[in-house]
């Protein structure tokens, strides 16, 4: 029994490196929409529909 649970607590650091994972996913996905909504076709875009809805 004392084995089996001691295999069960050898995974201490695992939490650490799958938060690390998502928060580089999540950097890099925030990193690649932010540059899709700066892009001058996004931008003209929004502006339209922008205008259209306070017309």
């Amino acid at each position: 029994m004392r084995r089996i649970l001691a295999r069960l607590r050898g995974d201490a650091g695992m939490n650490t490196a799958e938060y690390a994972v998502g928060t580089l996913a999540a950097v890099a996905f925030g990193g690649i929409l932010l540059k899709v909504l700066t892009s001058d076709s996004v931008q003209s875009a929004l502006s339209g529909v922008i205008d259209r809805a306070l017309s």
